[in-house]
């Protein structure tokens, strides 16, 4: 334990002062912002600092229970009629990333490495389906960290000049119910545990968010986190992000870390395009629709969307829409693809076997 101590020890006061700086600066998202570029700086600078023992999952529970807090009843209806919209524009979102694909395998990149590198899904199972696919991991991990880090760097300050906040327009959060909190903050480490027993997907982010979003929708609470907890959480996450980088990642393949950029800088493009046309066609704020489509992480997206009042619920049920369309198809479509390209044969897999 001392030893692993020496190796992170300096993270969460890297991330700390980063925060603090980018907060004193007016940047948007600070604590997750601040904190990722504090880690990146310092680990670029040769300090090798690590990321803190299961830091990001418990920020993810922290944010997810937040998360879950936004789904009452009418945020809830709003989602129910606008359903067949959400599940059209996560389509769109696959469609749009298999053209991108598509472009990449005409760079020579191998098919499966490209798939699962640009596919925009959790890294995490990307990875898994990486290894079972024999695809190059370590390109399929610094896309998606390339990815991530550049829509996080991007995307709120963007949404934060086209808004267009006057001061004193963000509404105060409602009040903490710490009898109503305190329950579901402990129930939702439980059932992450019975998430990832179950071998479900980022268990630290759905399992709480389902169980805060369940009890908030039935008894319709209308309640928040304390303010310092979801910076708490924010921390954790950006000193997460910033751990994947230093000197060697940026030195390795910086050819290959040019086409991720610029496949990531047209996906962004191309959702601000596609939500502008959903909102002319379904009378929804365009703003509010690029942040439910957006290729990035539902976490950031949700703190964007609640820090701008750009409907938090229905952005974070868009990105789940996402999530869970991209993860149903993904592997159909690539068995498909690698049959109808005369591509390697499909490995063998757990179900296969039984």
């Amino acid at each position: 334990m001392l030893a692993s101590l020496k190796t992170w020890w300096a993270t969460p006061l890297a991330g700390i002062v980063g925060a603090l700086l980018a907060s004193a600066a007016h940047w948007p998202l600070p604590w997750i912002i601040g904190s990722m570029l504090a880690v990146i700086f310092i680990r670029c600078c040769g300090w090798l600092i690590a990321e803190i023992p299961n830091g990001r999952k418990s920020g993810q529970w922290i944010i997810a229970t937040s998360i879950g807090l936004h789904f009452t009843q009418p945020v809830l209806a709003q989602i129910v009629s606008h359903f067949p919209m959400m599940l059209a524009a996560a389509f769109l979102t696959l469609v749009l990333a298999l053209a991108g694909i598509a472009c990449m395998r005409r760079q020579g990149m191998d098919l499966t490495t490209a798939y699962f590198a640009f596919m925009p899904a959790n890294f995490a199972e990307m990875i898994q389906l990486g290894l079972r696919y024999r695809a190059d991991t370590s390109q399929i991990a610094a896309a998606h960290s390339i990815r991530l880090v550049l829509i996080v760097l991007t995307v709120p300050p963007a949404m934060l000049l086209l808004v267009h906040l006057p001061p004193g327009a963000i509404q105060p959060h409602p009040a903490a119910e710490w009898p109503w909190l305190a329950p579901m903050l402990a129930g939702g480490i439980v059932a992450a545990l019975l998430w990832k027993r179950l071998g479900l997907p980022n268990p630290w982010m759905f399992g709480p968010m389902a169980l805060c979003a369940g009890v908030t929708a039935v008894f319709d609470l209308r309640t928040a986190l304390p303010v310092e907890l979801s910076h708490y959480g924010q921390l954790m996450i950006g000193c997460a992000l910033g751990s994947f980088f230093d000197r060697g990642f940026f030195r390795r393949s910086p050819l290959y870390l040019c086409k991720v950029v610029l496949f990531t800088f047209l996906m962004i493009a191309c959702t601000f395009l596609f939500a502008w046309g959903f909102g002319w066609l379904s009378g929804m704020p365009v703003l509010s629709l690029a942040l439910g489509m957006m290729p990035g992480s539902s976490t950031e997206m949700y703190l964007t969307a609640e820090a701008l009042q750009l409907g938090a619920g229905m952005v974070t049920a868009m990105q789940i829409m996402r999530l869970v369309v991209v993860m149903l198809c993904a592997e159909p479509v690539l068995r498909r693809w690698l049959a109808w390209s005369g591509g390697r044969e499909t490995p063998v897999t757990h179900e296969d076997k039984d």
